[in-house]
């Protein structure tokens, strides 16, 4: 948390005020006079209609606003607009309760940003208005995690709901956590309100939840089977959604779907169980145990890990971990390419023609699983890359094969990206393809899994191995690698050890022992030995420092298509955000 700036000596009318302006605007277009202002304290909120962040924290920020208003605690905010255009500051300041700098007063918004050094939006700086003192530049964090409880927003106040949180933790009880001084029941999708004194002795897991979110969809459904496995078993074992939706209706639509409690919507307990329990992540299952004390923070990672079977390892203790752990190696151990791709009538995948083509022509191959999408750029990027090197692969091995795994949300674009390459794939509504992603954990695209001709995987990052040495990686397995990497120790031992070169003329270039790198020349990825300059984090690829080969145009993927929902690409990969 930063440091709250120093305190001024200008009181909120020095501070506002900007040449002949002595006052601030409603959204009616109404001047209030700056000097009749009285609230105290008084938040300066830089923000723009354009910045996506400052429209998801704007609504929680005025529902603060309202709701001190309304117990009659005196605090005013002032909209600092970062916008380029006065329709769009009109537009956001509509549906402001607060008062603004005039829009059409540039500099002394300006002047604002300058005076505060605001290097990013939202940005809630909180002062006292009669002495100008700063009581923090977290305010958006405060109001975010705390609300109207962080009134009025002093370090002070902040170090004491802090102090009771860690005060609640060691006397935490199954109330303490789920109960508030008005409410001390949770609800069924029924309707019914159980009181929270009957999950009292019992393993209770709080299972944070968004409608409409693919992870956490994905989720739930395999943890309602677990649900109702553990019941059928006898375990003491409930479950209870936080939901994290702004609507009733959103949260309505996801409730109707599980067969566990929740905490009714809009509980003011779900913003803080988010805080409380440092969410970082969705999925998230938070496990309590029969004394009300917190087992795990986050149990869903080993529920995706094991999917169905993580029952067996209720209620996640080291030793039931470790079983699950043998379980799951031997189940790996057994792993084919049939086991794979084969799911009852589904033992086929499809050519160019759509005609199918037996899993059972694939086995005994090398069999790469390209994960990837039409929408993706990255993917977009890779695919002429990988179609070269499959075509080089594929000139001396006929025991090689690829099979897309597509993302893609409608069959034009699945067709048209797969019009494009040279192998197989699932067709696009495949039931095999949620459990391909989920064994082997795909978060992000392009990704590529490579399964060795016995049917066991041989490497889970397949992509890199491609981009760093080529088809060479062929078969992309352990012992390849290192016999790879042996080849470059021993080229390397003729390379100058230092060299100027014409990309990066500031400073001489020093041979390295390196990790995995992108190159600064060809900008692809590359490993074991790089050209570096340490003071400026600059890589060259030896064979880009040597001048073996030119740089060559960099295919950039079209930005023809926005990724859906959930994902964000950046750094040559699509992720599940």
């Amino acid at each position: 948390m930063a440091e709250a700036a120093p305190t001024t000596d200008a009181g909120i009318g020095t501070i506002l005020a900007a040449g002949d302006r002595d006052y601030l605007v409603r959204n009616s277009g109404e001047q209030v006079k700056i000097s009749s202002i009285e609230a105290s304290p008084v938040g300066l909120y830089f923000s723009a209609h354009w910045c996506p962040p400052c429209r998801r924290f704007t609504p929680k920020l005025i529902e603060t606003y309202k709701e001190l208003n309304s117990q009659g605690k005196s605090f005013e905010v002032v909209f600092v607009s970062g916008d380029q255009g006065e329709e769009a500051f009109n537009e956001y300041f509509a549906d402001m309760p607060w008062l603004a700098v005039p829009f059409s007063d540039s500099e002394g918004r300006e002047g604002l940003d300058s005076r505060f050094k605001v290097s990013g939006i939202p940005h809630l700086v909180i002062l006292d208005a009669k002495t100008g003192e700063v009581y923090t530049e977290d305010g958006v964090e405060y109001v975010s995690e705390y609300g109207v409880e962080a009134y009025p927003f002093t370090p002070d106040k902040i170090n004491e709901l802090k102090e009771q949180e860690k005060a609640a933790k060691e006397n935490q009880t199954i109330q303490s956590v789920l109960g508030t001084s008005t409410r001390d029941y949770l609800i069924s999708n029924k309707g019914d309100k159980i009181p929270i004194s009957e999950l009292e002795g019992k393993y209770v897991g709080l299972c944070f939840v968004v409608n409409g979110y693919g992870p956490v969809d994905e989720f739930t459904a395999v943890l309602a089977k677990i649900y109702e496995k553990l019941k059928e078993q006898g375990e003491k074992f409930e479950v209870v959604a936080v939901s994290l939706d702004r609507d009733e209706s959103s949260f309505n639509e996801s409730f109707a779907k599980m067969p566990w409690l929740a905490i009714p919507p809009g509980d003011k307990m779900c913003e803080k169980l988010v805080r409380y329990f440092e969410l970082r992540s969705l999925p998230t299952l938070v496990l309590i145990g029969p004394d009300g004390k917190t087992l795990h923070n986050n149990v869903a990672d080993i529920i995706e890990e094991h999917g169905f079977d993580a029952w067996e390892g209720f209620p996640f203790s080291a030793e039931k971990l470790e079983t699950l752990a043998e379980k799951a190696k031997a189940k790996a151990a057994s792993q084919t390419l049939e086991s794979l791709l084969i799911s009852g009538d589904l033992d086929f995948v499809i050519g160019k023609d759509g005609s199918k083509v037996p899993v059972s022509e694939l086995v005994g191959k090398t069999v790469l699983l390209y994960f990837s999408a039409k929408w993706c750029g990255p993917c977009r990027a890779f695919l002429p890359t990988l179609v070269k090197e499959y075509n080089k692969i594929k000139e001396k091995n006929s025991d090689f094969e690829i099979v897309f795994i597509s993302s893609d949300r409608d069959q034009s674009s699945f067709d048209e990206f797969f019009s494009e390459m040279p192998w197989l794939a699932l067709p696009l509504e495949d039931e095999r393809k949620a459990f391909l992603k989920k064994n082997f954990k795909i978060r992000g695209i392009p990704s590529l899994v490579a399964i060795g001709p016995t049917g066991q995987t041989v490497s889970r990052d397949a992509k890199a191995q491609l981009m760093i040495h080529g088809a060479d990686a062929f078969p992309f397995t352990e012992e390849r690698l290192d016999e790879l990497q042996k080849k470059l120790d021993e080229m390397a031992k003729g390379w100058p050890e230092k060299l100027k070169h014409e990309l990066h003329e500031e400073h001489e270039l020093v041979l390295l022992r390196r990790g995995t790198y992108r190159c600064d020349g060809c900008e692809e990825m590359g490993s074991t030995w790089s050209y570096r300059c340490d003071e400026c984090d600059f890589d060259l690829h030896p064979k880009c420092a040597l001048g073996e080969e030119k740089k060559g145009e960099k295919e950039e993927g079209k930005a023809t298509e926005e990724a859906p929902a959930g994902y964000v690409c950046e750094g040559g990969v699509c992720r599940k955000a």
